[in-house]
């Protein structure tokens, strides 16, 4: 099989998403893939494409194509193509696309269990993922009762990624309330927002907090602080999407069907990781739990970050959460662990030694506390649910 790959290659998502292809093709039969530039895509136009592509020998074409581009000459052709979601939907061929309600309504319920009731999206300008992701979004929060206090922020086109109307960014900014929750449609936009929120002096997160989407670990992690975004399962979208694509090659009366990307979970890092309080010494003793999640920490840990008495300590951080802080660091290690139980295939015990843990009998009692099974049957019920 020769592939044809017409995406933005400076993005992670596009290397998860051939990541899953070619795992696909080690089980079946070797791939040849051709990675061609959107730029070059728009230089040639869609018959400049599809002549490169025959001369090629392309079996299929997996590509951003603007709704515009007339992408029925590549079956006219004998060419398989796909479109990966970019502005619109394609009705004439499959398209690569996700769960994007969810995944809003994911972030909100994130958002809402850390006690905010501000919010506001951040995202492009006339772009069906970023569109729906904000309606799951703003839906999860007019259903708690706070769609009064949203707020959106969707000016920027898609097609000027990093030339963004600085000045009318800095005044969204400026006239938001605090604290307040904000979800930017992926994490390139993510980035952005928190770049211009540092320039401003705003502090993140106690001020602005901020999740993106795709989980771009390289983005994330070099962010400062570290960019809390949601996992999609894309390598899982590529697998389905390289094997269905086999399947229309050899089967031409096959039409194909959208693949539709399941969000995993919401990964949290340091952009989020706080609840929606104005009491510094509460904000002190969240920050430093969340920078310590993955090692066995205690109350008295807390204690020595925190210039308070327990007692004072444990009632203001009861008042600002809802929970003991031995309760709230149990169930953020736990969810850790099932982070990590879904984005790899470490044993139990291995995942348990990552976290400090050394009774592993211990952490997987906590676990069925808090989440009403053992870490194994979450793990295999959580990949049931998104087809692994």
């Amino acid at each position: 099989m020769r592939l044809l790959f017409i995406t933005d290659f400076t993005e992670q998502f596009a290397y998860r998403l051939l990541k899953g292809i070619l795992d696909y093709a080690r089980e079946t039969e070797p791939w040849v893939v051709c990675k061609m530039p959107p730029s070059y895509k728009k230089e040639l136009g869609i018959p400049g494409v599809v002549k490169w592509a025959l001369e090629w020998h392309a079996d299929v074409v997996i590509g951003q194509f603007d709704p515009d581009d007339d992408v029925t000459l590549f079956k006219k052709n004998g060419i398989v193509a796909l479109a990966q979601d970019y502005i619109v939907k394609f009705d004439s061929i499959p398209n690569i696309t996700a769960d994007y309600d969810r995944t809003g309504a994911m972030v909100a319920e994130r958002f809402l269990s850390l006690g905010f009731k501000n919010f506001g999206f951040f995202g492009y300008n006339n772009v069906c993922w970023s569109d729906e992701r904000c309606d799951g979004f703003k839906r999860k929060i007019e259903e708690a009762g706070y769609g009064q206090v949203f707020y959106k922020y969707d000016r920027q086109s898609i097609e000027s990624v990093w030339n963004y109307n600085r000045p009318g960014l800095l005044e969204w900014i400026q006239e938001l309330p605090r604290p307040v929750a904000i979800m930017a449609c992926d994490d390139n936009q993510a980035i952005i927002l928190l770049q211009a929120c540092k320039a401003m002096g705003v502090k993140i997160p106690s001020e602005i907090a901020i999740v993106g989407v795709d989980n771009d670990e390289i983005l994330c992690n070099l962010s400062d602080p570290s960019l809390s975004s949601v996992n999609v399962n894309i390598e899982r979208g590529g697998y389905e999407a390289a094997k269905m694509a086999e399947r229309m090659v050899k089967d031409s009366s096959y039409q194909g069907e959208d693949i539709v990307l399941k969000p995993i979970m919401l990964v949290r890092r340091l952009s989020s990781s706080v609840y929606a309080t104005k009491d510094p010494a509460i904000l002190t003793a969240l920050h430093f739990i969340s920078s310590n999640i993955d090692r066995h920490i205690n109350v008295g840990d807390v204690l020595e970050v925190v210039p308070l008495s327990r007692r004072l300590l444990e009632q203001r951080f009861l008042k600002a959460t809802g929970t003991t802080i031995y309760k709230f660091i149990s169930y953020q290690r736990v969810s850790r662990f099932a982070e990590l139980l879904l984005e790899s295939n470490d044993s139990v015990a291995n995942i348990a030694a990552r976290l400090d843990e050394p009774d592993t009998r211990s952490i997987s009692r906590r676990f069925l506390a808090i989440k009403g099974c053992t870490p194994t049957e979450f793990r295999r019920r959580e990949l049931r649910k998104l087809g692994v």
